[in-house]
């Protein structure tokens, strides 16, 4: 029986390409949104695929709710048709304009964007009270990672106090990623969570108990999803099991989900016995984590000898069973900066390369 992942049509598909496999993504969707307990309980994280067809794909499983890290991706969610859609990273310089342009592109859609100081705050609210517009803003807040947002406590309050005292700004929440939490063992990952939270948790009763009331509490990457699913109060954004990689098959065996994107290669050179030569270099796989950066379905026992920017060397005892030409089909290790090395992604039905998708939220900017 042919391999899920095989095309029957390779000869139309050039390598390196990106495949998408819609069936497996509406299953990882159904997935999500039963571990999640429901639709209400879900933020996605578009980061991962950057594609307004898998929004579309989230929006038929009834998914309103979006999180975006660009403000090229909270475009292409809310052309999609997104009802809400959350900016996680910091506003400054020229994106405070392009957010107060996006904003007014599309009335529809309810925006919201991060905070975690207060030279940035007034500097939103400026913006905002010279276009004539009230923003939605939640506190960024720093439950261990230590990359952005302010520690739960009194300086974190007296942001909350000033974000409710300026009339261009509404204060709507809390936001904290855990990106530091991806124990193998899901009981330690379980400890972490409770113990980054606690601070948050003791917070977000501070702030209802000061009269500002928290609408929106989000929080969680995939590793630490099922964990947050349990959290009644919490708004969960995973990202990465929309497509599932290689490195979280190996980090999360506790999450149930299937491979939906794949790289396909081909042999292009035979330089010496044992020895493959791929179209795989660093622009067309993740290569920010060391080898191995991407294990083949048809070649499990490939290892990475020598990689650059458009050549993968592996050696395998099954060098002899291959020709140049042949294909091999690759679970990359890091599945987002992967799907960002490519303008397209292949879709695949019932092993039929058929339609193409553009990825156009990897671009830094899109039409503002």
């Amino acid at each position: 029986m042919k391999n899920w992942f095989e095309l029957t049509n390779h000869h139309t598909v050039a390598s390196p390409a990106l495949l998408v496999y819609p069936d497996r993504v509406r299953e990882n969707i159904r997935r999500m949104i039963a571990l999640a307990g429901g639709v209400e309980r879900l933020r996605p994280h578009m980061k991962t695929h950057k594609l307004a067809p898998i929004i579309a794909l989230q929006r038929a499983a009834g998914i309103t709710k979006f999180k975006c890290a660009t403000i090229a991706e909270a475009e292409v969610t809310a052309g999609a048709g997104a009802a809400e859609v959350l900016l996680s990273y910091p506003l400054v310089g020229p994106n405070l304009g392009r957010w107060l342009q996006l904003i007014k592109k599309f009335p529809a859609t309810q925006f919201a964007a991060v905070v975690d100081n207060a030279t940035a705050t007034r500097a939103l609210a400026e913006a905002a009270n010279a276009a004539q517009q009230v923003l939605a803003v939640l506190i960024d807040l720093n439950c261990g990672m230590g990359r952005t947002g302010i520690k739960p406590g009194p300086e974190a309050l007296a942001l909350a106090q000033l974000i409710a005292s300026l009339p261009a700004l509404r204060f709507e929440g809390l936001h904290a990623y855990d990106g530091h939490i991806h124990d193998r063992d899901l009981a330690v990952r379980t400890q972490r969570v409770a113990a980054a939270y606690a601070p948050v948790n003791e917070f977000r009763q501070t702030l209802i108990a000061q009269g500002l009331a928290v609408r929106r509490y989000i929080a969680s990457g995939t590793p630490t999803f099922p964990i947050h699913a349990q959290r009644g109060e919490v708004e969960c954004s995973p990202g990465t099991c929309i497509f599932w990689d290689a490195g979280y098959a190996q980090l999360c065996p506790d999450l149930d989900f299937l491979q939906a994107a794949l790289v396909l290669t081909r042999v292009v050179s035979k330089p010496q016995a044992n020895h493959l030569t791929l179209d795989l270099g660093h622009k067309a796989i993740a290569a920010e984590n060391p080898h191995p950066r991407v294990i083949f379905l048809n070649l499990p026992d490939a290892t990475a000898v020598l990689h650059s920017e458009e050549h993968l060397v592996v050696a395998t005892a099954h060098a002899a069973n291959f020709a140049v030409g042949d294909c091999l089909y690759g679970i990359p290790w890091h599945i987002c900066p992967t799907v960002a090395l490519y303008a397209q992604a292949v879709t695949v039905n019932a092993g039929v390369a058929g339609e193409c998708w553009p990825i156009t939220g990897r671009a830094r900017q899109i039409t503002i």
